[in-house]
């Protein structure tokens, strides 16, 4: 079955699913119809039975009437009517005696033995009383004979009543059966179709989190193992391209930092004094060397944080979150910049417990509070509003600085990216900030944006609800 593939196994297990139902239904439908065939016959009995029963009874009267008028009159006519209803009667009694039951037989042999003792007693010129006296036990045989005619015909009834019973009990634990076979079979093939699909979504979220060191074997139809292959060899590109990646960061780093510490040392020097004295103009220049020397290094160390965190993005680590509680904590860490310019931030909602990764939405919360106060005029004040929304938790963050220019709102996220509008005091950043809470947000599923505003810049945060 391991060389079918996943349509072939899906159709094969259809198909026999549909054979055990098809065959139990098929087997009640041929069980009904042997019940319908017996009811129709039974039905035909009856009529048959009760017709020849009422044949009997006439012809018995006409026996008697016949019977009785030729031993007053003598006539052969009348003597001829009495063996022409004899004969119909022994006809209907043959058609009684069919019935096979003893006590049906007994009295078909009764009724014989009297209307021979009658025929007897006229065909011979026997007296009146044994005549009479024969065809006297015919009513009362009728009579019997049409009692055990019902009863049998009741009793047969009854069987086929309990025949239909013990059918229809078997046919209902078929059913049963049946449907149970079904299930379990459908069970046992889903279980073998869906494991390796929920391998194959665990090998490709391993994947999108960086974990190459887990080889990807997908077991069940030869499909879904041709893909498990086929992930497997990406799995190694990919590891291939990371370690590719991170050793060109660090080639480039040390291949950066080496000759800048001999610039950064040689400034040293000349500032120092160590080559001769300098003029003014010329320690203008050093200083400015000094400077942009300073800036390359924390730009060349941002940038490897970056890429640090980026990859770090992709490891999450769910639990429950409180998110008023972190934005609180976020808030009190970063009191001293805010008491230093003076600011007022105001903190609404608290949406109920969601699943995240706490860590990274601190980073998040902290970047973005971060550049809102890094934007924030003295004595302003920030707004963070923490909300639920169908499906989604919102953070979102006004302050009253210059904002964001329009166009520049999808750069605003862009490494390195300064926006054009700045604020009257100078501020230091890299511009990686709101880069990271991007990443990390992303990560999560969620998604960020710059929100129109007529004042200030308006970051919007939507996280997926998934308690």
């Amino acid at each position: 079955m391991s060389r079918l593939s996943f349509s072939h196994s899906l159709l094969a297990s259809f198909l026999l699913v549909a054979a055990i139902l098809g065959a139990t239904a098929l087997g009640g439908l041929i069980t009904l119809e042997e019940f319908a065939t017996r009811h129709r016959e039974s039905v035909g009995d009856a009529l048959k039975y009760s017709s020849a029963v009422q044949q009997l009874g006439e012809r018995s009267v006409d026996m008697e009437r016949s019977a009785r008028q030729f031993l007053v009159l003598k006539d052969p006519l009348l003597r001829e009517r009495f063996e022409q209803a004899r004969d119909e009667s022994l006809v209907a009694l043959q058609t009684i005696a069919a019935l096979r039951a003893p006590s049906v037989s007994a009295l078909v042999d009764e009724w014989r033995a009297a209307a021979d003792s009658a025929r007897t007693a006229l065909a011979e010129g026997g007296t009146a009383e044994a005549a009479t006296d024969a065809l006297s036990r015919v009513p009362p045989l009728n009579e019997q004979l049409a009692g055990e005619v019902q009863a049998q015909l009741g009793q047969q009834s009854r069987t086929l009543l309990e025949q239909l019973d013990a059918n229809r009990d078997r046919l209902a634990w078929h059913v049963l059966a049946a449907i149970i076979a079904a299930c379990t079979f459908a069970a046992l093939t889903g279980w073998w179709l869906l494991r390796p699909i929920n391998r194959l979504e665990a090998a490709i979220e391993a994947l999108g989190e960086s974990r190459f060191d887990e080889q990807v074997a997908i077991p069940g139809p030869a499909d879904l193992r041709r893909v498990g292959r086929r992930l497997d060899w990406l799995r190694l590109r990919l590891a291939d391209f990371e370690a590719n990646r991170n050793r060109v960061l660090r080639h480039v780093s040390h291949e950066l930092k080496t000759p800048l510490a001999s610039v950064r040392e040689g400034i040293a020097l000349l500032e120092d004094g160590v080559v001769g004295e300098l003029s003014g103009e010329q320690r203008e220049v050093v200083a400015i060397l000094q400077h942009n020397t300073h800036a390359l290094q924390e730009r060349i160390e941002d940038l490897l944080g970056y890429n640090a965190a980026v990859f770090h993005a992709r490891n999450l680590r769910r639990r429950p979150v409180m998110l008023r509680a972190l934005a609180e904590s976020v808030i009190a860490e970063q009191q001293l910049p805010i008491q230093t310019r003076n600011l007022k931030v105001v903190l609404h909602g608290d949406p109920p417990p969601f699943s995240a990764d706490p860590d990274k939405l601190r980073i998040v919360l902290a970047n973005l509070l971060a550049n809102a106060v890094s934007f924030s005029p003295r004595d302003g004040e920030i707004r963070v509003t923490l909300s639920t929304h169908p499906g989604w938790v919102r953070v979102d963050c006004l302050d009253q600085g210059p904002g964001a220019a329009a166009e520049e709102a999808e750069r605003i996220f862009d490494p390195f990216f300064q926006g054009t509008r700045q604020p009257e005091e100078p501020r230091h950043g890299s511009g990686l900030g709101l880069s990271i809470v991007r990443e990390f947000v992303v990560a999560h599923g969620g998604r960020v944006g710059l929100q129109p505003s007529a004042r200030g810049a308006y970051f919007r945060i939507e996280l997926p609800n998934e308690r």
